[in-house]
């Protein structure tokens, strides 16, 4: 759902099923938003705001994000949040899986192109035993309309990789 209460805007039978449910709820927060706009995590903040999301900005280092007031941690938000995508360090993002298991956030996306992005086996197995619906790898400016060409292209190259969700 977008923020009007309206289905996201997704790749018609391009979505995975968990990408399609993840992207369902309409309040979302992006961890590694950074104060430097051209981080990845800025990229997919400013994509899911401008696709109708409530999105909420989290480093724990910065109070604005892009004129947007940003959060330290998840139990900084408002209101609870739908998923989080993790944007961070590899090393940060168990710690952010384990704040959303506390705050009974259900789903995590640990976003990766191209290297390790912010994958790691801690955050996944985290997730795995704390019952949090997890994506591995890839970004959702794969799938959420309009796609770019550069991550058409990233989507095709990384699936033929196995690295973007299925």
């Amino acid at each position: 759902m977008s923020a009007d209460g309206g289905e996201a805007r997704l790749r018609p039978g391009h979505t995975p099923a968990s990408v399609a449910e993840f992207l369902s709820g309409k309040s979302i927060a992006v961890a590694g938003v950074s104060r430097h706009a051209g981080q990845a995590a800025n990229a997919v903040f400013r994509k899911l705001v401008s696709t109708g999301y409530t999105v909420y900005p989290l480093n724990p280092q910065a109070r604005e994000v892009e004129g947007v007031r940003c959060y330290r941690d998840l139990s900084a938000l408002p209101e609870p949040v739908h998923g989080v995508i993790i944007a961070t360090h590899p090393d940060v993002a168990v710690d952010v899986v384990r704040q959303c298991a506390e705050r009974g956030v259900g789903h995590v996306w640990l976003h990766r192109s191209f290297g390790q992005g912010s994958v790691s086996d801690e955050a996944v197995r985290e997730c795995q035993a704390r019952g949090v619906n997890c994506i591995v790898g890839g970004c959702p400016l794969m799938f959420c309309e309009p796609v770019d060409i550069e991550h058409r292209c990233m989507r095709w190259w990384l699936g033929r990789r196995g690295r973007v969700p299925r």
